[in-house]
């Protein structure tokens, strides 16, 4: 049985130094709005499907969150039914929470966010402002642009010029790409922390060129008016040169000194695993085509630069044991840096991808599912015409807005309609593109409406997709569902780089309003070099 914890207690745990997972029920859009500062964004619509990867111990102390507890206590009967058994609730949520006078934070990764922020205001990291950096590319000066967001972020619009390097790569390949020590580098980011954190590494590296951080990333170049470029595809060099590897090596020695990282072998490795006393998070910082070729068992994937500025997406405990491993010893040193500075227990795992222990099995970790019958295109389509099945699509809220099957209704696990009013006589087709998340779905409704029973509930055979790849009609709906029941659309950033100023503008002020916000506790967590 889960236990209620007051908002006093959580806090004093959340600094006591002892592990913790304190994870966020709520969907996206309603954590992004407000949340506790270590809080970690575990939907329930997905909770069953990351609850592993984010809390692997299933003995780890575990608070779950959401407004007034009444979601966090059905989470808690689901993890409880997995085997976790030192599983706590906020009670009366985040809104006691806020009445007891204890803050809350907007947006996410804000731990991260707010990290930067301090390093900037630390190590004084040279920033370039969008108009200066225009002006510089307008004379054909010599400077580099690296962009140090992912290939995805990269390829729908960078600074014009720019190079693709996300900031896990930087301090690898950059000795490849740019081969004049008077070049200037310029490191661009989403908005501010990533810049920052991608230049202070290549600071930290001790290049010799001038290094500079895009003031405000593309954010800041949309404010000040200027075109950024679409669809690139320039990226950093697969292979490097002996000489590029031997420069990257070095550097990433003498920041292993510089900052003391640790390393752990793989024997000490699977001793902590074996003991299971302690949460071990083992993260591959390689680039995620590395990963997919080839990795160690048990390892995730987390790109080193995601994992920096987004660790709560990759570890969900705090105080847990994060290890870090790669093909040759030079990335890992330089993300566990970062990490060691925002306050984490990191080690390098000494020989790294060829440590000895096993490799992960070819092959895709099937999710948790319950078996659905499954219902094709054509028969969906038949007993739409014929009025004796009925359509409930659990994709999310702005995919529906954007096309569904017509007369469908929109639905997810925390927000589902009752079962038989719905079906109302006919059997329901569940439509999504996620089979965990149907499957969890179908749970949800079933445990919640026992005298539907005679219902049936089937999975609609490659969701949405198959039904446009048959060229069948779609419907419209840039207002439904409304905006309330979009709990699981974060408005907070969305509309950011679509044009809105407004939206960008606040966006920075939230990221660099963010140190202001934290306690003295909070700050003292990391661990940053005396102020320079």
């Amino acid at each position: 049985m889960s236990k209620l914890v007051d908002s006093p207690t959580l806090r004093h745990w959340l600094h006591d130094g002892a592990e913790i997972a304190l994870f966020d029920v709520r969907e996206a859009g309603q954590f992004g709005a407000a949340h506790l500062f270590y809080g970690i964004s575990l939907p329930y619509s997905r909770l069953e499907l990351d609850i592993s990867r984010l809390a692997p111990r299933r003995t780890v102390r575990l608070v779950l969150c959401d407004d007034d507890q009444r979601i966090a206590l059905r989470a808690a009967e689901r993890l409880l039914a997995l085997g976790y058994t030192n599983v706590h609730v906020l009670a009366g949520g985040i809104r006691q929470w806020q009445e007891g006078g204890l803050p809350v934070f907007a947006g996410t990764n804000v731990p991260a966010k707010a990290f930067g922020e301090l390093v900037q205001q630390t190590c004084h990291t040279p920033a370039v402002d969008a108009p200066t950096l225009a002006a510089m590319l307008q004379r054909g000066d010599d400077v580099m642009v690296l962009d140090g967001r992912p290939l995805n972020e990269y390829r729908k619009l960078t600074i014009p010029g720019a190079v693709c390097c996300p900031n896990g790569e930087l301090g690898y390949r950059v000795h490849e790409i740019v081969r004049n020590p008077a070049t200037t580098i310029v490191v661009s980011g989403d908005g501010r922390s990533g810049g920052i954190i991608g230049a202070q590494t290549l600071i930290n590296l001790g290049l010799p060129n001038p290094v500079m951080a895009l003031e405000n990333g593309i954010r800041g170049w949309y404010l000040a008016e200027l075109e950024p470029e679409h669809g690139s595809s320039r990226r950093y060099p697969e292979q490097l040169s002996e000489a590029a590897k031997g420069a990257a090596r070095k550097g990433s020695r003498q920041i292993a000194k510089d900052f003391g990282i640790r390393e752990v072998d793989a024997l000490t490795l699977s001793g902590w695993q074996a003991a299971n006393q302690q949460s071990v998070f083992l993260c591959d910082v390689r680039t995620p085509a590395e990963f997919a070729a080839d990795s160690l068992a048990g390892a995730q994937s987390a790109p080193g630069g995601q994992l920096v500025q987004a660790t709560d997406q990759y570890v969900g405990v705090r105080h847990a044991r994060i290890v870090l491993f790669d093909n040759d010893g030079i990335r890992a040193p330089l993300v566990a840096s970062w990490l060691q500075q925002s306050g984490h227990q990191v080690w390098v795992l000494r020989g790294g991808l060829q440590c000895g222990l096993p490799l992960r099995k070819a092959g895709k970790v099937k999710a948790l599912t319950t078996v659905l019958p499954l219902t094709s295109v054509d028969e969906l389509a038949a007993g739409l015409a014929e009025r004796r099945l009925r359509v409930l699509d659990v994709r999310n809220s702005m995919a529906y807005r954007r096309a569904h099957i017509p007369d469908t209704v929109w639905g997810i696990r925390p927000h589902l309609p009752d079962l038989a009013a719905f079906a109302d006589g006919c059997d329901v087709v569940l439509a999504g593109d996620d089979d965990g998340v149907v499957a969890l779905v179908a749970q949800e409704w079933r445990a919640g409406n026992p005298d539907a029973a005679a219902i049936t509930l089937s999975q609609l055979i490659g969701g949405f997709d198959a039904w446009t790849a048959a060229q069948l009609p779609t419907a419209s709906t840039p207002a439904l569902p409304a905006d309330a029941d979009c709990i699981d659309f974060l408005y907070f950033v969305h509309d950011r780089l679509d044009g809105d100023n407004d939206a960008a503008r606040q966006y920075l002020q939230w990221e660099a309003g963010l140190p202001a916000q934290l306690d003295p506790q909070e700050r003292a967590a990391f661990h940053l070099p005396p102020m320079a």
